[in-house]
């Protein structure tokens, strides 16, 4: 009978599912540029001297995990009242008996015993509900690699968004492929790519999944790394190994190919690593052992190099050429965001942000000079047949400046504020400066004697039809002729029918 296959816990990056679950990873948005990874935990009583379980603390409030489980995708959050009292009395009755050296009672796991009966007042902590405040809110997201790489804690510099989502265009890495990194680092880029190969897991059908096969030389990065994949549920998919693929290559399994499609290497001297990286033994490594290549041998494979410095993309260019690989290509990545949003002019409007408090036009400019100049008036306070011959001098009225026009005045205001203004788009006031430039290239299929073989039974010389070099001169001139008689007869056909209709036309 066939073995079933382990079932594997499904990474909130690949589906999330509708709502939020304990034990997995979520995101909590504070603005829109700040965001908060956060493990979710179930509510099994006082944690961390709270009561209400574990929490979220934010400049915004506090958020008990049990607010935050169970509830759809997006949804928004308020802060609740915590009892932050009680956890620092907790801690400070926690040194006073480490302090005074008292024994601390034997931990009994919760198993009831003889002597010990049940705390009233310790069940209704367990229980207790968070209780809604009024300090703000926040909102829960589903982890995705563009939140993940602005949230990530950073072991090393990370490859953005803007530049991983054309790197993987590039690269062709399509679902169900197989894709080799070097150079995990802090996993922004990995976790692009496993979203990009993911056409299941393995074992669930027979068909080839989609698999990142990615090293890291660093010891520390590489345990860190391989904690995050297993809470994250990417250890089946993303295959990770501590190996310095300068000289350990880019083998698994004790020698087994990845038959790997795509390439990426993040490497400070990536033209060390590419004599790796080739469907024939170098000739610079001949040490007598069979040799074995980490590329697939019946696709094209494509590669990018991720360097910060022109000296190292001329040396990983050089080193390309002489490898055999093709379309060899620089290319940098400058991201500019651009903000859609309603400028809003008038002298009306409250002063807020994105309020630009200035006359909208001409007559509302004037209308507030002359409110000002009725101001001034007023508080000069001069007499009344001086004010009466200064207002007959200058023109000027007492009261407050009318409307611009009858149809202004008789037009309903706006009932939301936020649609209000004209709606502009506008550039950040600064672009972000260089990263790193990308190298790309394309290893084509070797062209084997089975090929030419293949091809040569399936397409056989000799028998070419209507084809150039296939005929000799007195066939071509003998097929030239058939072709002006057959023009010829067309004509004198054609003509004939026209003679014909002139004749019917004439008759009639």
């Amino acid at each position: 009978m066939p073995t079933m296959a382990t079932p594997h816990r499904v990474s909130p990056f690949l589906e999330p599912g509708l709502r939020t679950k304990p034990g997995s990873l979520a995101v909590v948005q504070l603005s829109r540029d700040n965001f908060l990874p956060v493990y979710l935990q179930e509510h099994t009583g006082e944690h961390d001297g709270y009561i209400e379980g574990a929490v979220v603390n934010t400049r915004f409030g506090s958020f008990p995990h049990s607010t935050l489980i169970n509830v759809p995708w997006g949804s928004q959050i308020r802060a609740s009242k915590v009892d932050t009292g009680s956890r620092g009395r907790k801690r400070k009755r926690q040194l006073t008996e480490n302090s005074e050296g008292a024994t601390p009672e034997p931990a009994t796991n919760g198993a009831k015993t003889d002597t010990a009966e049940p705390d009233d007042a310790d069940a209704e902590t367990a229980l207790k509900q968070a209780v809604a405040d009024s300090s703000g809110f926040v909102h829960i997201l589903p982890p995705t690699p563009e939140i993940w790489t602005t949230s990530l804690p950073h072991r090393t510099q990370v490859v953005y968004t803007p530049d991983y989502s054309y790197i993987l265009y590039r690269l062709r890495a399509l679902p169900g492929s197989t894709l080799i990194e070097a150079g995990a680092g802090s996993g922004s880029f990995t976790h692009a790519a496993v979203r990009a190969v993911y056409n299941g897991y393995p074992g669930t059908t027979p068909r080839r999944k989609g698999k990142v096969v990615s090293f890291e030389y660093n010891e520390d990065r590489y345990h860190k790394m391989q904690e995050e994949l297993t809470q994250h549920g990417l250890d089946g998919l993303v295959q990770l190994t501590h190996r310095n693929v300068y000289e350990g290559g880019f083998l698994v399994d004790g020698g087994r190919s990845p038959e790997a499609e795509a390439v990426f290497l993040d490497l400070p001297a990536p033209w060390e690593a590419l004599p790796h990286l080739s469907r024939r033994r170098p000739t610079t490594d001949d040490d007598g052992t069979e040799w074995v290549s980490p590329l697939h041998p019946k696709k094209s494979v494509y590669i990018c190099t991720f360097s910060p410095c022109i000296e190292q993309v001329t040396k990983t260019v050089s080193a390309l050429r002489r490898l055999g690989w093709v379309d060899i290509e620089m290319v940098e990545i400058m991201n500019r965001k651009l903000h859609t949003l309603r400028d809003r002019v008038g002298l009306n409007l409250q002063v807020d942000r994105g309020v630009n408090n200035s006359a909208r036009d001409v007559d509302e400019a004037i209308a507030r000079l002359t409110e000002i100049e009725e101001r001034f008036r007023e508080n000069v306070r001069p007499s009344r047949g001086e004010d009466t011959e200064m207002a007959e001098e200058e023109g000027v009225s007492r009261t407050r400046a009318a409307p611009r026009t009858e149809e202004d005045a008789a037009a309903p205001t706006a009932k939301f504020p936020w649609q209000d203004g004209q709606l502009i788009t506008r550039g950040e006031p600064e672009i972000k400066s260089h990263t790193s430039y990308l190298v790309f290239a394309v290893l084509p299929v070797e062209w084997s004697d089975e090929a030419e073989a293949a091809v040569a039974a399936k397409y056989p010389l000799g028998k070419e039809q209507k084809v150039v070099g296939a005929m000799d001169k007195k066939a071509k001139k003998a097929q030239r002729r058939e072709m002006l008689e057959q023009k010829k007869g067309d004509r004198k056909s054609r003509r004939k029918e026209r003679d014909e209709k002139l004749a019917e036309g004439a008759v009639v």
